[in-house]
């Protein structure tokens, strides 16, 4: 079982008057890729600052490698590497004078490791052009490389696909990739363009208005998106009984209403009415439904919304 090598517990962070990260706790645990999923002003980057000792938090804790303290967290940090926000790169300057001059500055002696990263985000061909004729692609790609100087064991990224156009958005989701299976690298990644997160990740956390909604796997994730009936009656528990014994279902999940999620079954529809009113169960809904991945948080984030009385953007 892969270890845990994060472990995120009730952080909490307030400008102000204004609590942007309320009681949220997940762990990343080593090989995942995990995306953090929310709306622009959710909390997400806030939360990365957190974890980089950027930000200090108003309340819960961050463990790093099991560190806790802050001489420990600084250790583990060393670890690490993070791209939260624009990349920073001298626009006059190649994108090997720039790593030439962030090895310089991180102390790192080796000269051949700006060779290797390049190679490794595809941007060693790019001699000496300029990064203001970089495309936004390549920018992406250079803030990466920088973020591979060290030999990170994890990397925090934000955003790194926003604004890219199609193209730009593949070659960062290959690299990634690349990075995770080839180079043993655990990611954590923030997005609000959720069709492509989900091509990626392993693991998700959703967040909204700095809440944690949910934090499950990829596996998890597809079983609750895939195509299933939704069923709610006058008596969940009896329906349910009624549905094992008379239809011999076995693929369900009961949510936390009660309504029953059925896996199984697709064509038979008027069968599963039919016994159920046979027994005496009223289905006060019996729907087919199936959701993307932005569909499910759309899902989950009007249900919490309608919780505190806000409304629902995925970007805002």
């Amino acid at each position: 079982m892969p270890k845990t090598i994060i472990d995120v517990k009730h952080l909490e962070k307030q400008y102000m008057k204004r609590k942007v990260v309320r009681d949220v706790s997940f762990e990343i645990s080593e090989g995942m890729i995990c995306g953090l999923i929310g709306p622009n002003g959710a909390g997400k980057t806030t939360i990365m600052k957190m974890m980089g000792g950027l930000v200090l938090p108003n309340g819960g804790s961050i463990s790093i490698y099991g560190g806790t303290t802050e001489k420990e967290l600084a250790k583990a940090r060393s670890r690490m590497s993070f791209m939260i926000e624009t990349p920073y790169a001298k626009e006059n300057m190649s994108a090997r004078e720039n790593l030439e001059k962030q090895r310089i500055q991180k102390g790192i002696p080796d000269k051949h490791r700006i060779d290797e990263v390049l190679e490794i985000v595809g941007l060693e061909d790019t001699g000496k052009k300029d990064v203001k004729r970089f495309s936004l692609g390549m920018k992406q790609r250079l803030g990466i490389a920088n973020a591979l100087l060290t030999k990170p064991e994890i990397m925090v990224l934000d955003e790194p696909i926003n604004g890219l156009d199609p193209e730009g958005i593949v070659e960062i989701r290959e690299l990634l990739l690349k990075l995770n299976k080839q180079e043993h690298i655990t990611i954590m990644i923030s997005s609000h363009i959720l069709s492509e997160l989900s091509l990626l990740c392993t693991d998700y956390i959703f967040i909204h208005h700095g809440e944690l909604v949910q934090s499950l796997s990829a596996k998890e994730l597809k079983r609750l998106c895939k195509e299933h009936y939704h069923i709610h009656t006058d008596h969940n528990a009896l329906a349910l009984a009624i549905l094992i014994d008379k239809l011999s279902v076995k693929e369900y999940d009961v949510e936390e209403d009660g309504s029953i999620r059925l896996y199984e079954q697709m064509d038979n529809i008027r069968e599963i009415s039919k016994v159920l009113y046979e027994n005496g169960v009223i289905p006060l809904e019996l729907s087919i439904r199936e959701a993307n991945l932005e569909q499910y948080y759309m899902e989950m984030a009007g249900e919490k919304d309608v919780e505190h009385g806000k409304s629902t953007k995925l970007s805002d």
